[in-house]
């Protein structure tokens, strides 16, 4: 480097790229529960250079208690309520990459907000990796019930920007895909704004 400029191959990266079309939006992993959105999106962000954020905790961080106890103690639909508001404002906080709940994105209105202030991922994995890592976990309040909650959340997430399969691959393989996805899908978006 001269005199502190900037390298051209670091300018011209695709992560470069990337933050800069996106300006503030965020980057907003959806999919099942146990496809990896967490660590996954803790990866993307340290690549962008960009906060990551996971919903299910700010949600457990305003509630006082933890996603089991929420359920237990109030029920779903509360939860879904809180989680709403959550993410919205969240979505007020970009540039970041943002996991959200398995659930979240059934809420339409929540949807809209991503649509119009992120870049939504699918994190779409098979249902035995789904099975193979929620296992793992106790903390999970619907994890029981994944085989039920897929056909009705599948094509949900299939109207998300990008698709990507989440496997039993190394999670900067994924990374890496969803950053060759990015840049066509974001010069598209500029393309067709108003």
């Amino acid at each position: 480097m001269v005199n502190g400029a900037v390298p051209k191959q670091a300018e011209s990266s695709p992560e470069a790229s990337i933050l800069r079309a996106l300006g503030g939006r965020s980057i907003v992993l959806v999919g099942m529960m146990g496809a990896g959105k967490s660590s996954i999106g803790r990866r993307l962000a340290a690549r962008l250079g960009i906060p990551f954020v996971d919903a299910d905790t700010e949600i457990e961080s305003a509630a006082g208690m933890t996603i089991p106890e929420i359920f237990a103690k109030h029920g779903e639909p509360y939860f879904r309520a809180g989680e709403a508001r959550v993410i919205a404002r969240l979505l007020e906080q970009g540039p970041q990459v943002l996991a959200t709940g398995g659930g979240a994105v059934m809420d339409a209105h929540t949807r809209n907000l991503i649509r119009g202030k992120g870049l939504s991922v699918w994190l779409k994995a098979d249902i035995e990796v789904l099975l193979k890592r929620t296992k793992r976990r106790g903390d999970r309040p619907l994890a029981d019930r994944i085989k039920e909650l897929m056909p009705a959340r599948e094509p949900i997430y299939a109207q998300s920007d990008i698709t990507v399969q989440s496997r039993d691959e190394p999670h900067d393989i994924i990374v890496d895909e969803i950053i060759a996805a990015m840049p066509a899908h974001l010069a598209a978006q500029e393309e067709n704004a108003p």
